[in-house]
């Protein structure tokens, strides 16, 4: 027990003190949440005297991270959206039409004149004059169908193709209706996050919710009609010619020009035309796909305007990069292979299936793919995150109170060591929850109060085996290392099932359940760091300067 190696005191020190600091800003919550808003100010709208000020507040070389505080703490507003995806085949059905026309057209003399019969729908039907040539046209527009982009539709078609005497009918197959519903959720959220992200405001909870539904919790925010309008604004995609590429945000781009900063390469800018060759408006689909050699793609398909500059465009600049700017960020700036025709084309590049969704859903996300439906909206105002607050200091002051003042008179001095550690241990869950940049609710309150409680268990089993070790007249030093040494393994066994739990809840659970399971863990950690560790470091800094004779746990 005295062999305690310096190295090992002045790393576990070395830690709690990381771990305060860490947690300091938090003691001094508005001021630093007022420079970091100051900060963030500045670099995107620049320096004046108030933000210089207010950026001031706080030293720029302390840690400024802070516990970010959820809805139920800060107050803002809740919406439950049903995303309405029969709206997406009907988008889809409809932008196929021009391709299905001119596949037939070039077969007129075997399937006559063609028009279209429906008005609009999830059904594209299609007349030919000539009942005869079904057969071939039939197999044409099949022609046009292709693999399922999905994890579970491979081998199949997105196209069902029907025919009936001298009318084709063309649909959606139900594995892609099914990754189309997938991908039309996951475009939505990618949008609302985008839009609601572009205001500023902290840790907005977007989830999707079932197969249809999209949850939208964002903290600070005034009312759920502001968010609504927030949600409610459009995108800007653009498709831009690009002039060169610099490093320098700052660089003169000249007139006509406009520099826009890469979203995925830190510190790369491109300098663009700022008149588009087409824009997001234009854009009729973009789905993740396969290349030639059948390496992960992303096709993207023109309406017949859109189309035609597109094709103009490109037959005109061949071999040039074009950039795919999205809200003033370039998406990708592919270089052009060869004449686009058509109005479709297809990005390659060294994409996982994954990647290339995204890339899909970023090309989509000028705007929302289907209308959306709000079932539930509501307003949390601030008085009510206060008075949340406010319950929870409570509960954590009483909890807190309670244990030291119960340790203390059960345990003596050792039990003093142990308060310590439990205010330690406190300091380092919120030291933690900075550094992760997590979000405190309610439940995550009583994740930490829970945490206060659990955190003795581990110091009453250390002190429980150091008393029956005394008993044995082992002698004092004796004594406290097989105290610690024996009460070890039951310490990790108990927290290992709770931490399991909390893993448990983390992964299964969404919003106030992952923020309990988020501090609970948390606090796991932290206990057990500190009950083993931090507790054995003062309780060895005591006996080397004591040498007590007996011990009194």
């Amino acid at each position: 027990m005295l062999q305690f190696p310096l190295w090992k005191r002045l790393v576990i020190w070395g830690l709690v003190l990381v771990g305060l600091v860490l947690a300091l800003p938090n003691l001094f919550y508005g001021r630093v949440e007022q420079a970091n808003d100051a900060r963030a100010e500045i670099v995107q709208m620049g320096a004046t005297p108030e933000r210089t000020a207010a950026a001031g507040g706080w030293p720029e070389w302390m840690p400024s991270g802070l516990v970010n505080l959820g809805l139920d703490l800060r107050g803002g507003a809740h919406l439950l959206a049903e995303v309405q995806v029969d709206q997406v085949y009907a988008q889809r059905i409809d932008g196929m039409w021009p391709e299905v026309r001119d596949t037939l057209r070039d077969a007129r003399d075997t399937v006559g004149t063609i028009r279209r019969l429906d008005d609009g729908g999830a059904v594209l039907e299609v007349r030919i004059s000539r009942p005869e040539g079904l057969p071939e046209a039939l197999e044409l527009v099949r022609g046009l169908a292709q693999p399922v982009a999905s994890l579970t539709g491979g081998g199949t078609s997105d196209l069902e193709v029907t025919g009936d005497t001298a009318v084709i009918r063309v649909q959606l197959s139900e594995a892609e209706r099914a990754a189309t519903d997938s991908r039309t959720l996951q475009q939505t959220v990618e949008i609302v996050r985008r839009r609601v992200d572009e205001v500023g405001t902290r840790e907005p909870t977007i989830q999707r919710q079932g197969d249809d539904r999209v949850l939208i919790q964002v903290p600070g925010i005034g009312s759920a009609a502001e968010l609504k309008a927030l949600i409610g604004t459009t995108a800007q995609l653009t498709f831009n010619p690009v002039v060169n590429r610099t490093d320098d945000a700052n660089t003169n781009a000249g007139v006509g020009n406009v520099v826009y900063p890469s979203i995925d390469q830190s510190g790369t800018n491109y300098v663009l035309e700022r008149s588009p060759v087409v824009s997001g408006e234009d854009l009729v689909d973009a789905q993740p796909s396969f290349d030639q050699n059948g390496a992960p793609a992303v096709s993207f398909r023109f309406n017949p305007s859109g189309a035609r500059r597109f094709g103009d465009y490109t037959l005109e600049n061949i071999g040039s990069p074009f950039a795919i700017v999205l809200d003033e960020e370039v998406i990708s700036a592919p270089v052009i292979q060869s004449h686009i025709p058509g109005g479709s084309g297809i990005i390659t590049g060294n994409f996982t299936v994954e990647e290339a969704t995204e890339l899909a859903v970023l090309l989509r996300a000028g705007a929302l793919p289907a209308e959306l439906t709000f079932l539930e909206e509501r307003t949390i105002g601030p008085e009510l995150g206060q008075d949340s607050i406010d319950a929870g200091r409570i509960a954590c002051l009483v909890a807190f109170v309670l244990v030291m003042a119960m340790i203390w008179a059960s345990y003596g001095l050792f039990g003093l060591f142990a308060n310590i550690a439990l205010i330690i241990n406190v300091g380092l869950i919120f030291g933690l929850l900075s550094l992760i940049g997590a979000t405190l609710t309610l439940p995550g309150i009583a994740g930490i109060v829970l945490t206060i409680g659990m955190a003795v268990d581990a110091n009453v089993l250390v002190f429980e085996r150091i008393r029956e070790e005394a008993k044995t007249a082992k002698g004092p030093s004796r004594a406290i290392q097989l105290g610690y040494e024996r009460a070890l393994s039951a310490i990790v066994d108990a927290n290992i099932t709770t931490f399991i739990i909390a893993t448990i809840l983390f992964t299964l659970g969404s919003g106030p359940v992952r923020g309990f399971a988020v501090t609970l863990g948390i606090g796991i950690i932290t206990s057990v760091f500190t009950a083993i560790f931090v507790t054995r470091a003062i309780v060895v800094a005591w006996f080397d300067r004591r040498r007590p004779k007996t011990l009194e746990v």
